[in-house]
């Protein structure tokens, strides 16, 4: 079958090659036919090392499509069947760890303890999956956890983005930040994630929603998805000055992933609000702060992993909205390409031009 493999990390393209196969399928394991795909910003930082992963690897993360082939029953796999619609969650929960006991999915460590064994194969040897899983393919060989089905309204490349970008940033916003109704939030990083975290801001009745990024193109669209006002990161203190009489925003959300971007998001919170970390960011990446100030200031520093609650749960939430017209999926994905063409789909995401990008296989 065909998949894109990144040889060795720190190269930035990808190789699409025919003879990849798709191997461990067995008890708790399920085979899916991938029809779409999303490109996730953590892709790119895990080709570029910022992330770890072994390599060589498939990249993707952020997929749907149908199940092929189903292990025994009995062995986690439960209520799944061949031809069955599923999207690909490439964190599953155990159901018996503490984290999964408090509802707490998203803090589950059993996907990441598959992540390093490989599930792809090609002459030259074993190939890993990103996050154990590895959407850029065909085909892909998952524990069954991963495999989460999906109502038959829902387009194959409306579930990819809401198993990832659209999960994180929605619940960053109602679930870890639980916005308040009359507030005044910034968006710093308005690509898929950010702009699905300024919809989320948008349905807990912020009043000011201020997007900043550096693109034109995405300012212009975090305007049509529910931000009142958009900026450079060059006009944020400004902003903070016009709408807060500089007091500062009640909620600001990095979804950079940079130490840089950390800290101006902190400085543009107002004292006793709420900054959110949702990018992704590099282990040797540290955020200065001071000890005085987190105690003067008394900022809250929420962390948000993977939409910060229940996993399922934020998927069905999603897909209810997105039926009920409260979100806008669909122009999410502003570029479609086949898997042949994946590296401009890298180059999308690099310059900023797409805010997600849907591979489809």
């Amino acid at each position: 079958m065909r998949a894109a493999v990144l040889h060795e990390t720190g190269q930035d393209k990808l190789e699409v090659l025919d003879d990849v196969e798709a191997v461990g399928f067995g008890p708790g394991k399920v085979r899916i036919r991938v029809r779409a795909t999303g490109l996730c910003h953590s892709d790119v930082s895990a080709m570029n090392g910022v992330l770890p992963q072994p390599a060589p690897f498939v990249p993707g993360h952020e997929g749907a499509g149908e199940i092929v082939e189903v292990g025994e029953v009995g062995k986690g796999v439960r209520n799944l069947t061949p031809g069955q619609r599923v999207l690909v969650c490439w964190l599953p929960a155990c159901g018996t760890c503490p984290a999964c006991k408090r509802g707490q999915t998203q803090l589950c460590l059993a996907g990441f303890m598959n992540a390093g064994t490989p599930n792809f194969r090609r002459p030259g040897g074993d190939v890993f999956g990103f996050a154990g899983t590895g959407t850029f393919a065909e085909e892909v060989v998952v524990d069954a956890g991963c495999a989460v089905p999906i109502p038959d309204d829902v387009p194959f490349d409306i579930a990819a983005l809401i198993g990832c970008g659209v999960t994180t940033g929605l619940g960053a916003a109602i679930n870890t930040a639980d916005v308040r109704s009359g507030s005044s939030v910034a968006v710093i990083g308005c690509g898929g994630v950010g702009i699905s975290a300024i919809q989320g801001a948008r349905l807990k009745g912020a009043a000011q929603i201020v997007a900043v990024d550096p693109v034109t193109s995405r300012r212009e669209a975090a305007l049509r998805f529910g931000a009142t006002e958009a900026v450079d990161p060059d006009g944020l203190a400004d902003a903070k000055r016009r709408i807060t009489a500089d007091e500062g925003f009640d909620y600001v959300f990095e979804v950079v992933g940079k130490s840089a971007t950390a800290r101006a998001a902190y400085e543009a919170t107002r004292r006793g609000g709420t900054l959110v970390v949702v990018g992704a960011g590099a282990m040797d990446d540290h955020l200065q702060l001071n000890m005085f100030e987190l105690f003067f200031d008394e900022k809250r520093i929420l962390p948000s992993m993977y939409g910060g609650g229940d996993v399922l749960r934020s998927y069905e939430r999603a897909i209810a909205l997105w039926r009920a017209g409260r979100i806008d999926l669909e122009s999410l994905i502003t570029h479609r390409i086949p898997l042949a063409e994946i590296n401009e789909a890298l180059d999308q995401m690099r310059t900023g031009s797409a805010l997600r990008t849907c591979i489809e296989l």
